[in-house]
């Protein structure tokens, strides 16, 4: 007598590879999504060390609807503005709105200079903690109207636990290290992973798992990448890179008004730096420009912190603010974004590839946070529906930049 097939087995099967901001978003859309049942699908995502262990742990979180690609940019701030207030986000993961402004400094000034006070440039009263007497010009760049924050780990995670919530979505700890290509290499039917520490932390078995000592092969009716500057890991053709950033935070010496400082800084005669300041509820995030020194290492936890870089940070946001130089510094970090490689788009790729069943969701740069939700929401469309709905991202159809494909001898 034939054995009866799994319950489980019959359900369309999503495989998502990656648990940073993107993929975690993408299975919440899922999830929301009409079409979607825990009866008829689910989902697993793997991930090779942790949630939000990369960019998604350790961006700044801005949000704002002069980023890009315009494509997605409205749908996506939209939708930050939804999940706020259905979920309160205020307290959830500090999403609050705030001013940006630009400000032009020369750090080479001395103590000797006379203090001015905020109304000797025009500084914005509130904007009290930061030294006007080294800023030379200020202009605001937006308003509370189009310019938010989150703090990126708190809505990842916050949104990872809101997707399983469902029963139907599984994170599985373990590293991808090959996509398996059907016999005409036109579609994607498996992925290949090394679990992350004990084979506890494997799938459980059933017929759509096999495995021996060292790697697991899961097969999926759909399969999703969303590791950002690891993509061309998987998808060699692909052409997204990652470009490393710096960044440290630091609780200051008493609350500070919400305000995003884009700066440019004189540090030494014809030196200049130009750090971000994001003030969140608790703390204050800076970050230092990116750079490609070294390669995308194997996981997130190989990234290369640089203390020279960190404490390049902390130098200039004490001279910059007081509350800064008093402040206690409670990290120094790096991560890498994704970046598209190709002069006539910005990015990010999102859609089907040429291979069926394979689609893509990376290159987001440093908008991965504030486009997320944007970027689940249509890829919930175009795995569930075939097409996106919500926004026109034609443009952003990785087909125009990259044929995938199973490489040569395999």
């Amino acid at each position: 007598m034939p054995t009866a097939t799994p319950v489980e087995d019959s359900r369309t099967h999503i495989i998502i590879v990656g648990a940073g901001i993107i993929g975690v978003c993408t299975a919440y859309y899922i999830t929301r999504h009409p079409d979607f049942s825990p009866t008829t699908h689910r989902i697993t995502i793997i991930e090779s060390t942790r949630p939000a262990s990369g960019a998604s742990g350790k961006a700044g979180g801005l949000l704002a609807l002069w980023a890009f690609p315009a494509q997605l940019v409205p749908l996506s701030f939209k939708l930050h503005e939804e999940l706020a207030e259905q979920y309160n986000g205020a307290d959830e993961w500090a999403y609050r709105r705030l001013q940006t402004v630009s400000l032009e400094g020369n750090l080479t000034k001395t103590s000797r200079v006379a203090k001015k006070k905020p109304a000797d440039i025009g500084l914005p009263e509130d904007l009290d903690w930061v030294r006007p007497d080294i800023m030379e010009s200020w202009s605001s760049l937006s308003g509370k109207d189009s310019t938010a924050q989150v703090h990126p780990y708190k809505f990842t995670m916050f949104m990872l636990r809101r997707a399983q919530e469902c029963g139907a979505v599984s994170l599985v700890l373990g590293k991808v290290t090959k996509l398996n290509f059907n016999s005409k290499g036109t579609a994607v039917e498996s992925v290949v992973y090394t679990p992350a520490g004990s084979s506890a932390d494997s799938v459980s078995s059933s017929s759509t798992a096999s495995s021996d000592n060292q790697t697991h092969t899961l097969k999926g009716d759909k399969i999703v990448v969303t590791v950002g500057p690891w993509t061309s890991r998987l998808l060699p053709t692909c052409p997204v890179s990652g470009l490393r950033a710096h960044s440290i935070t630091i609780t200051p010496s008493r609350p500070v008004s919400a305000y995003a400082l884009f700066t440019e800084l004189k540090v030494a005669k014809g030196k200049y730096i130009s750090p971000e300041i994001y003030a969140r509820k608790d703390e204050i995030y800076i970050c230092g420009e990116g750079d490609n020194y070294v390669e995308v290492p194997e996981t997130t936890d190989d990234v290369e912190v640089l203390k020279e870089r960190c404490e390049e940070l902390v130098k200039y946001a004490g001279i910059v603010s007081k509350e800064l130089q008093g402040g206690r510094i409670t990290r120094r970090q790096a991560c890498y974004l994704p970046v598209v490689d190709v002069p006539s788009t910005s990015g990010p790729l999102i859609g089907p590839t040429n291979s069926q069943n394979l689609f893509v969701a990376t290159g987001h740069s440093c908008w991965g946070i504030n486009n997320a939700p944007g970027t689940g929401k249509v890829m919930a469309e175009m795995l569930l529906e075939g097409e996106a709905k919500s926004a026109d991202i034609s443009s952003l159809d990785p087909r125009r930049y990259f044929v995938s494909g199973p490489l040569p001898g395999e």
